[in-house]
């Protein structure tokens, strides 16, 4: 039996082009890798920590929660949640480096890939995301202080997901064509009460063009052809035409 995935499956010559030219290309993490790190004594988990990573151009890559780019990751989508009480927005998973954990370097976010195509014309993404403040602080330093020994202190043990107070957050893309992509963004509380959640659906560039030898034109954002319609989004070869409402917020 052929299906529809089999016959896209047919068309793909290579991976820069056609239905995987854009996929989930984006790291869930990039701070406090070897790959971002400059620092003179190579301690690369402490040069760009995750309270540096809202204020610092990655050089090599980019992370997001739920990120769709292009394969060269010129243009990148990702989403940001703030629920009102965390001291900044969640637009990057939270972890501990081995200096910070109980055993070693550990995420410490709840969130699940539920199915993918192999030519991504299909995702769905789950993340859990409290309606409490997010206890960044108390995690590092209930681990530190038991050096090594016992159970490592996870989110749940904090409290923050008592009486169910946290929001599934479920991300699905669905390609109409190798460059036309629907995104779906569905939100359930499932706490007791109402609860704020404000949605962050931001397209940036990845900057390529400000460090290194090989620097690339820097990126511009214009008016469309079609006038208030749509915008172009030039990245190098790269251009799209996406709708006002998701017009971008660029991280530049």
């Amino acid at each position: 039996m052929t299906t529809r995935e089999h016959e896209r499956l047919a068309q793909v010559h290579d991976d820069a082009t056609g239905w995987r030219r854009w996929g989930p290309y984006v790291s869930d993490r990039a701070w406090a890798t070897v790959r971002e790190d400059y620092s003179e004594d190579g301690e690369a988990w402490d040069y760009l920590t995750h309270d540096l990573a809202r204020s610092k151009a990655y050089r090599w890559g980019e992370d997001g929660i739920a990120g769709f780019c292009d394969r060269y990751q010129f243009l990148v989508f990702a989403l940001a949640f703030w629920n009102g009480k965390d001291p900044i927005l969640k637009e990057r998973f939270f972890g501990l480096t081995p200096r910070e954990g109980n055993h070693g370097e550990d995420v410490k976010e709840y969130y699940f890939y539920l199915d993918n195509t192999p030519t991504h014309s299909y995702m769905r993404f789950l993340y859990k995301y409290p309606q409490l403040e997010y206890p960044y602080r108390r995690l590092i330093e209930e681990n530190q202080s038991r050096h090594g020994q016992g159970f490592e202190f996870e989110l749940l043990d904090t409290g923050v997901f008592d009486q169910d107070r946290y929001f599934d957050i479920f991300v699905e893309y669905a390609k109409v064509s190798p460059e036309d992509t629907c995104v779906r963004i569905e939100v359930f509380n499932r706490g007791p009460e109402p609860a704020p959640l404000h949605i962050l659906p931001t397209w940036w560039f990845r900057n390529c063009w400000a460090s290194g030898t090989d620097r690339r034109p820097e990126p511009s954002i214009y008016p469309g052809e079609d006038g208030a319609d749509f915008v172009s989004l030039i990245a190098d070869d790269t251009k799209l035409q996406i709708p006002p409402q998701l017009h971008p917020h660029a991280r530049l």
